[in-house]
């Protein structure tokens, strides 16, 4: 009788156990802490009951919202966030590469300038150095001339070039120790014309060309 009665108290210990297991975990589930509907959906559907949904109210409208939902919801708004922030970056970075793409087309303008300053300045030296061994060739080639033949070449040539050459003739005498022909060249030259070229000398003017 006593070993009977124990195994009959241990049976129905047991299967109060599952029972208050079972309320406990249709309670949880009805209260939405857990999820178990697909297992007991249909004993919800015995009891004419429905899952409890967690709610927040306002006064007049109730809003309300499954757990699961409000975790979703929460996800996507943090992934909304996230492409926005993304999205800011990637404008950022756009900006930023818009502003090296100029500043790199600016540096490449002023290069280009620059070398096209420096081209035009070797052009005007290249110019000026040819001008000057004409000049002194014109100059050592009239020094060896009869000073009729040397005047009636000068005479043909404009102001300026007379000038340069004169002054030219002028350096050579003076480096080889020797008497300029300049002013016999003058007197030897129409007077109105000697005269116009003598004012200018004595004026030094660095260029005729715009008289």
């Amino acid at each position: 009788m006593g070993a009977g009665s124990n195994i009959g108290k241990t049976i129905v210990l047991f299967f109060l156990v599952i029972i208050l297991a079972l309320a406990g975990l249709l309670w949880f589930d009805y209260l939405g802490v857990i999820h178990v509907k697909t297992m007991f959906s249909p004993l919800y559907k015995l009891m004419g009951l429905s899952p409890q949904v967690s709610t927040t109210a306002t006064a007049s409208h109730p809003v309300f919202g499954d757990l699961d939902q409000d975790r979703m919801d929460k996800q996507r708004e943090a992934l909304t966030i996230f492409k926005q922030e993304l999205d800011k970056r990637e404008s950022d970075i756009s900006a930023a590469e818009k502003q090296n793409q100029q500043i790199a087309q600016d540096l490449a303008d002023k290069q280009k300038a620059q070398e096209e300053r420096e081209r035009t300045f070797n052009n005007e030296v290249t110019k000026y150095e040819d001008r000057q061994a004409n000049i002194t060739a014109i100059a050592n080639n009239l020094n060896g001339m009869p000073p009729q033949n040397a005047v009636n070449i000068l005479v043909a040539m404009d102001d300026q070039l007379v000038i340069d050459v004169l002054r030219r003739v002028d350096e050579l005498a003076v480096q080889a120790r020797t008497t300029s022909l300049t002013s016999y060249w003058l007197s030897l030259m129409p007077s109105e014309r000697a005269s116009v070229i003598s004012r200018k000398m004595a004026e030094k003017p660095t260029s005729l060309e715009s008289e």
